[in-house]
């Protein structure tokens, strides 16, 4: 039973989010801010994931508290699907072109959590939403799936292509490192 569902209520945002490794792409985002949905849509489909979230957050402060509690709660919620983390692939990569613009994720599951991300120079807003903030959601996700990503834009277009193409090679490399591929924990150590 590799699922688990988390809530995370603050003074600024409240998110709930569900998550079944292996239902396949399944579920329902409303989080009150049309392109944070668009985005997390593309991780049901792009990581065959059975993912609910419902969230709200003081959108008429930032968009930036619902972008990093999105975040994480989403690793709170992965980490504890994985549970023990037996027989996951761990590694996993994912190039996503969009039109003008290629991103490379490159991520490891390996309990320590680590971002590699550099929003600067990404041009644009998306309904309020930049780069800067798809970095807080991220960053809120590796610090609580305890997950290294390493994000590099190669060929770099407007916010909206770059966001989206970063969600969704995320999306895919989660999809190719959690899947059962033996029956260890992928580690030297006995444990991640």
């Amino acid at each position: 039973m590799r699922q688990a569902e988390i809530r995370r209520a603050t003074s600024e945002t409240d998110v709930r989010i569900s998550l079944d490794l292996d239902a396949g792409p399944t579920g329902v985002v409303r989080t009150g801010h049309a392109f944070v949905d668009h985005l997390l849509d593309q991780v049901v489909r792009h990581g065959r994931f059975g993912l609910t979230v419902e969230a709200t957050g003081d959108l008429h402060v930032d968009v930036h508290h619902l972008a990093e509690d999105v975040g994480i709660t989403l690793g709170q919620t992965l980490l504890a699907a994985l549970g023990d983390a037996r027989g996951i692939e761990r590694y996993a990569s994912a190039s996503v072109p969009m039109d003008e613009t290629l991103v490379e994720v490159v991520l490891d599951l390996s309990g320590r959590p680590y971002l590699a991300f550099d929003p600067e120079g990404v041009p644009g807003v998306v309904s309020g939403f930049t780069a800067y903030h798809l970095r807080e959601l991220l960053r809120g996700f590796c610090n609580h799936s305890r997950a290294t990503v390493h994000v590099r834009i190669l060929a770099m277009g407007e916010a909206h292509h770059v966001c989206e193409a970063t969600v969704k090679a995320l999306a895919r490399a989660l999809h190719a490192a959690t899947r059962i591929t033996g029956s260890d924990v992928p580690s030297t150590k006995g444990t991640l």
